[in-house]
């Protein structure tokens, strides 16, 4: 039984996304993030940089904090969305570090100073949604030569992508701009786990359409 510290968010249906594919048991705690529970001492214990996710891995005591690292190692645990051949395994890591190096810090700014501060800053608007738009054209030339991000087989880092995608409303982006990612966007939304991922811990916010 994993124990699932998450909220809402991006970063957190990454790994609600995962644990559902794999059909892992586990056990949701939520953490909301609104009201500063992420800082409360138990679960500083649990993930030392006071961010969710998080899980305890009950099986073998394991404890980890960093969304990447959790899907690395559920991935390695059930032996799923991983490819073991070199180039494949190699090339979803490179598309994972892209997620966490690129997308998940940028877009995350573009929310911050487009959606819920607008106005107050101009310049880090602009910054932001250019760097957002520009990794979005990124995406939709590397979909327009494979199926999925890494290869044509559905991995980790289509998952972790995939939630920052569907905020693109939150982004000021028009989907329909780029074809091969709105058809990655739509093939993965079609998948019973990520309906179900999408709504752990249970919430009231819709998936947007393009």
């Amino acid at each position: 039984m994993i124990d699932f510290y998450t909220w809402f968010t991006p970063n957190g249906r990454k790994v609600s996304l995962m644990l559902e594919e794999c059909g892992l048991d586990y056990n949701v705690h939520a953490i909301n993030i609104a009201k500063g529970e992420q800082f409360a001492p138990e679960f500083l214990k649990i993930s030392p940089n006071n961010k969710i996710p998080a899980i305890v891995d009950h099986e073998n005591g394991k404890s980890l904090m960093e969304s990447g690292a959790i899907m690395m190692y559920l991935a390695e645990k059930t032996g799923k969305f991983w490819p073991n051949e070199p180039e494949t395994k190699w090339s979803t890591v490179e598309w994972l570090m892209f997620q966490m190096g690129g997308v998940g810090p940028m877009f995350g700014q573009c929310h911050h100073f487009s959606k819920y501060n607008p106005g107050k800053a101009q310049y880090a608007e602009d910054r932001y949604y250019n760097e957002t738009k520009r990794l979005y054209g990124v995406m939709n030339e590397r979909l327009g030569k494979s199926n999925f991000l890494s290869c044509d087989q559905y991995t980790i880092a289509d998952m972790a992508v995939w939630p920052w995608v569907a905020r693109y409303d939150w982004q000021s982006i028009e989907l329909n701009e780029f074809y091969n990612v709105r058809r990655w966007y739509l093939e993965i939304l079609d998948r019973p786990a990520t309906r179900r991922g999408w709504n752990v811990p249970k919430n009231d916010q819709k998936i947007p359409m393009p």
